[in-house]
């Protein structure tokens, strides 16, 4: 369950975590009623959406005056932004999001996630943030470092610290230290999956400042935090997403060119890391829950022969529960019948009526391919993708 970034910012304010004054405004005029409000002589208009990518999409702008801000924000209130993770549909924009502009001196890139290895928080940090860092991060692997991050003490302080230097951030690094054990604790406190802050920037006066944050709850624990619900239930989200929620599917756009199909988060979270690990680049986590029909899954499929920049589909399922592979497999088949593009698939199908899966796809003239192994699979759509052919 992913949080907009308002609403990032202020799960993370409540553990100590400066972030910019800000306002949240649904029309022009009250975002240039809210100007009074904030503490600036500068301001920063931003559109709320689901997706990444808004800075190089035009939806992050600059204001000097609250009279700027309205015409800002009457820019981009119904303005369709267009990311690379939006999709070529784009996301509408309803909410803007009106801050107190900050004079960077340093701007750095900080995350926690879970180590995969452990189960235990991870940082992941880049003394070299701000817009572009998504895309120089996947020019180069080098440009985000990681280490342990357990609980504050001395001893994990100094490990800390001789982290930091090594990445840049070596200014007051103390103030630095305290806004990351302060996101820790927010991220344990909280059944946090990520917390993403970027830029995390510092200040002339040496002061660190969560400029733009990302936080991620886990939804298996929302039983614990039903607070979340209805935060998410608000959340701006692509159109695509939605969709596929109506149709019992869980689905993000990813900036790959891969699209991926599975039945189960933890498949879909490791088939993707899979196809990382090969050398592609996954467009989408997919998640087919047990209570999806043929229907339900044809329109996931839909939505991936839709994306033009996916080249090839990969279909990883284990039949068992309440999904069988030729529910799975008959959902694959009615989207390419009325389909004009027609995608190569790669499948690997195991589990319950896996056989009837793989003769419905074959017998139907579905382009695909059937691997015995999930590594067969990932390595073949890799090499497919690459070279980007449809039939």
């Amino acid at each position: 369950m992913f949080l907009a970034e308002y609403q990032s910012k202020e799960v993370l304010a409540q553990y100590g975590i400066s972030v910019p004054d800000g306002r949240q405004a649904r029309s022009p005029d009250e975002a240039q009623r809210l100007c009074k409000e904030i503490d600036a002589h500068k301001f920063v208009v931003k559109a709320q959406i689901g997706a990444g990518g808004r800075g190089l999409a035009g939806g992050i702008r600059f204001a000097a005056t609250p009279s700027a801000v309205a015409q800002e924000a009457g820019r981009l209130l119904g303005d369709v932004l267009v990311t690379d993770q939006t999709g070529p549909a784009g996301e509408t924009v309803e909410l803007v999001l009106v801050e107190a502009a900050i004079d960077i001196v340093q701007s750095c890139f900080v995350a926690i996630a879970l180590d995969p290895a452990d189960g235990a928080p991870m940082l992941l940090a880049s003394g070299a943030g701000g817009v572009e860092f998504e895309q120089r991060a996947r020019m180069d692997e080098d440009t985000v470092h990681t280490c342990p991050l357990p609980e504050d003490s001395a001893e994990a302080r100094a490990a800390l610290a001789d982290f930091l230097s090594g990445i840049g951030l070596i200014e007051a690094q103390a103030a630095a230290m305290d806004a990351i054990y302060a996101a820790r604790k927010a991220f344990i406190g909280n059944d946090m999956t990520l917390v993403e802050i970027n830029p995390f920037a510092r200040t002339a006066a040496g002061d660190w400042i969560a400029v733009d944050a990302k936080v991620a709850i886990d939804p298996n624990a929302g039983f614990r935090r039903p607070e979340f619900a209805s935060m998410v239930a608000d959340r701006p989200a692509p159109a695509d997403e939605l969709a596929a929620q109506k149709h019992n599917i869980n689905l993000v756009r990813l900036d790959g060119n891969i699209g991926v199909v599975t039945n189960g988060a933890g498949l879909g979270l490791a088939t993707n890391d899979m196809i990382v690990d090969a050398g592609g680049r996954p467009a989408n986590f997919m998640d087919i829950r047990t209570t999806a029909s043929s229907m339900d899954v044809a329109r996931g499929i839909e939505i991936l022969l839709d994306d033009g920049r996916v080249s090839a589909i990969l279909l990883t399922i284990h039949g068992g529960g309440m999904t069988s592979a030729d529910t799975v497999a008959e959902g694959v088949n009615f989207a390419y019948a009325k389909a004009t593009r027609k995608l190569p698939v790669i499948a690997c199908i195991s589990g319950k009526h896996a056989e009837w899966g793989h003769r419905i796809l074959r017998d139907r003239n579905v382009p695909v391919e059937s691997c015995d192994t999930i590594t067969a699979a990932v390595t073949r759509v890799v090499d497919v993708a690459g070279q980007g052919r449809a039939r």
